[in-house]
């Protein structure tokens, strides 16, 4: 008897630590194709019973023939001029952007990050460029790419370029 009492109060903690747990709300997806003991599982798996649907779908880069050509008549055939041309495009600063510097600072692309000019990430994937839209009122040291004008229009100003991109 005394056996028999054990068990019961080990049953007794048991269920109260069940009834802690919180109740499991979300059930888990069917999966299909997966046997009958997954409840979607069996002959046909929800695809009918035949046709081109109900059997495996061709692959992704099919278009009606089992050759190469497949892929390549969609992708267009680069000749000539800009075949090897990149169309990444540095990002454009203005000389007048450049009013904000202090006399005689250095310019280059930490000093841009850092006056909000531009992006990090645009500047490691692009680069920056300035050009000479506007006028430059102040003498500054650049060491970012620069036009021949915007160069021309600095060095009128007093400054100088330092190595030049």
């Amino acid at each position: 008897m005394k056996k028999n009492k054990v068990k019961k109060s080990v049953n007794i903690q048991s269920r109260t630590i069940l009834s802690a747990l919180p109740r499991i709300v979300v059930k888990k997806k069917k999966r299909l194709g997966r046997g009958y003991g997954s409840g979607k599982g069996g002959h046909t798996t929800n695809r009918g019973q035949k046709g081109q649907k109900s059997r495996s779908k061709p692959y992704l880069l099919f278009s009606g023939r089992k050759t190469k050509k497949s892929l390549l008549r969609r992708i267009p055939l680069w000749r000539g001029k800009g075949k090897l041309k990149s169309s990444l495009k540095p990002v454009i600063i203005t000389l007048s952007d450049l009013n904000k510097f202090r006399q005689g600072s250095v310019v280059d692309e930490q000093q841009l990050i850092k006056a909000g000019l531009i992006n990090k990430l645009e500047m490691r994937r692009y680069g920056a460029k300035i050009l000479s839209n506007g006028q430059l009122k102040k003498s500054l040291k650049i060491k970012v790419a620069i036009s021949q004008t915007a160069k021309k229009a600095v060095e009128k100003a007093g400054g100088e370029i330092i190595n030049n991109v």
